[in-house]
């Protein structure tokens, strides 16, 4: 989900080109991976680059295909008109999150390194009443926005967008929460040369702009 849109302007790009058109379905990380595992007929996935590598050694994509296309950030927001909390040091951060009501997570690779900053900071067992974790395919910003989330942390490439909520930044460097996003050709892929020149196509240099205008660093 987090690539949805970067992916979709690529795509985009392309097909005004005159290039090959490609039909994109954006559903979360984890049924990415399940309907990948379970054969569905799909020509490329893009996933985060450790599912991508598990996926690879399942025999479920081209271990070879594999391709990093961008860094993403997490970013933490708070609701639109709401007082933001420093998060520019570690220190600031872990207060926030004390002293928020409730917290918004995702499901993905965002999340579990999330939980396991609080679980490292010895307060997992003292904030999991309030945690709030986003169901499958909803971004934690809408939580955010809707006030069912005082304070939302996800990659900074769901939330740059999103009406409702302030991004008060990314996580400091001390405690930050990078996440590498890929693509590969899935096993079943009928058109696996066309399927690997796209890829080539979404690493080119001719894509830094847009990965960064949707809030991503180019790899």
């Amino acid at each position: 989900m987090a690539t949805r849109q970067l992916l979709a302007e690529m795509a985009a790009g392309r097909a005004s080109t005159g290039r090959t058109p490609l039909t994109l379905e954006s559903v979360g990380g984890v049924d990415a991976a399940r309907r990948v595992r379970e054969g569905e007929a799909f020509d490329l996935v893009f996933l985060a680059s450790d599912a991508i590598a598990k996926l690879a050694a399942s025999g479920h994509v081209l271990p070879a295909s594999q391709v990093n296309l961008v860094r993403s950030q997490v970013a933490v927001a708070v609701k639109a008109g709401a007082t933001a909390p420093d998060i520019t040091t570690e220190a600031g951060v872990r207060q926030a999150v004390l002293q928020a009501v409730t917290i918004g997570y995702s499901t993905g690779p965002s999340g579990t390194s999330l939980l396991a900053l609080f679980e490292r900071w010895g307060i997992l067992r003292d904030v999991q009443p309030k945690l709030r974790q986003a169901p499958a395919g909803v971004p934690v910003a809408a939580m955010v926005a809707s006030g069912d989330a005082a304070l939302g942390f996800q990659q900074r490439s769901e939330m740059v967008d999103a009406s409702g909520i302030q991004v008060i930044g990314d996580l400091p460097a001390e405690i930050a929460i990078e996440t590498i996003f890929s693509g590969a050709v899935c096993a079943v892929s009928l058109r696996a040369n066309e399927a690997r020149a796209v890829l080539a196509d979404f690493a080119s240099a001719d894509r830094d702009e847009v990965k960064r205008r949707n809030g991503m660093a180019p790899f």
